[in-house]
């Protein structure tokens, strides 16, 4: 096999399409079965739709949300507008992956659902990888992309460091039916210990994700305790919670998000998306830059298998790329992340960038890319 593709989210369903249309054999491995929902803030930035175009996925067909306007709010309710001058668009990735997964299937790629890899190995002699399945059985690719999410069993395989870390964070999500928010707006609500975003999707629905940490949990005892006591204080999230309509009965939550630095190629494999690193949801820029990133390791890949690159080549020229488009992105992240999450210094960062419009929009400018 020319590459194996381990996970089948946005990175790893672009980087198929993508080494599919540049004629190369491709395997996708998804632990899940489509459609499944994914614990994500489901905002996307416009930088993606000429790639998307290129790749015949243009989301038009599924009926995005089109979001234009930034809102950020402190804990007491005090609230920073802004706009987004690139803009972006709204779409679950319950629909949005289903339809990369189609037109992959369309295009040819092979995808094995109900798949878990348990082991990658490379075997230099032979200038491959060898992957063990769950199932006990083998393949061997010439690439092998790792697109498998946040965190995986891979990891603690592959011996990367940020996976011995406990992280503190966990993710919740759900869709809601919210008239309240206009559809070209996406909001982000600080509370203590945590922030929570909300944007519309199609079909006349909304996301409403949060971060917060596994202590603000245990100090509280259940989700919903927690949401009434301490989401409900900022009077924005108070409404939500409030009248919204929950669209299904409990939410989709994730543990252990980290925001470590991650290195980008582990062991031979390129790393894409969460896999290669986390931006902070509070960025709201994730999404784009696993399709991103998924252009940058096909172009590569693609060179080194039509022998235009030795391998040695092959990751240090992916390795510059991914850090020249995202490692600032994920500094940014890092460091507007601080500033939210406190309820005295959140209160601080949303007056004073309500006063410095300039600044908004540089930190906009640095947590977003250029159409690509």
């Amino acid at each position: 096999m020319d590459v194996v593709i381990i996970g089948g989210g946005l990175a790893g369903l672009c980087a198929a399409l993508d080494l599919r249309q540049r004629g190369h054999a491709v395997l996708l491995l998804e632990r899940q079965c489509y459609p499944f929902h994914r614990v994500c803030g489901e905002y996307i930035s416009n930088e993606v739709l000429p790639y998307l175009r290129r790749l015949h996925t243009d989301p038009a067909s599924l009926g995005p949300a089109r979001i234009r306007h930034l809102q950020v709010s402190s804990p007491a309710g005090r609230v920073l507008r802004a706009p987004l001058e690139l803009g972006g668009f709204g779409v679950s990735r319950y629909s949005l992956d289903n339809f990369l997964y189609q037109r992959a299937l369309e295009a040819g790629v092979e995808v094995r659902q109900n798949t878990t890899v348990t082991a990658v190995a490379f075997e230099a002699a032979a200038n491959q990888h060898h992957l063990t399945l769950a199932d006990g059985q083998h393949l061997t690719a010439r690439v092998v992309l790792g697109a498998y999410g946040k965190r995986s069993t891979l990891d603690r395989q592959l011996s990367r460091p940020f996976f011995t870390q406990r992280s503190p964070y966990l993710g919740v999500k759900y869709h809601l039916r919210y008239p309240s928010l206009p559809t070209d707006v996406i909001a982000l609500h600080n509370f203590a210990d945590g922030y929570a975003g909300i944007s519309a999707i199609e079909d006349g629905k909304v996301c409403f994700c949060y971060l917060t940490t596994r202590r603000n949990l245990k100090a509280h005892g259940t989700i919903p305790q927690l949401e009434q006591r301490v989401l409900a204080r900022n009077p924005h999230l108070r409404h939500i919670l409030e009248h919204a309509q929950v669209l299904y009965p409990q939410p989709e939550v994730i543990n252990e998000i980290s925001f470590a630095p991650k290195t980008c190629v582990e062991d031979h494999v390129l790393m894409c998306g969460d896999a290669a690193g986390l931006i902070t949801p509070l960025c709201g820029n994730g999404m784009a830059m696993a399709m991103h990133g998924a252009s940058l390791a096909a172009a590569h890949a693609h060179a080194f298998l039509w022998n235009e690159l030795t391998r040695p080549a092959l990751e240090a020229a992916y390795t510059a790329s991914w850090q020249r488009q995202f490692s600032r992105r994920l500094q940014t992240g890092r460091a507007v992340q601080r500033l939210f999450g406190q309820p005295l210094l959140s209160e601080v960062a949303v007056n004073g960038l309500r006063l410095w419009p300039g600044a908004v929009r540089q930190l906009i400018g640095r947590t977003h890319g250029q159409a690509f």
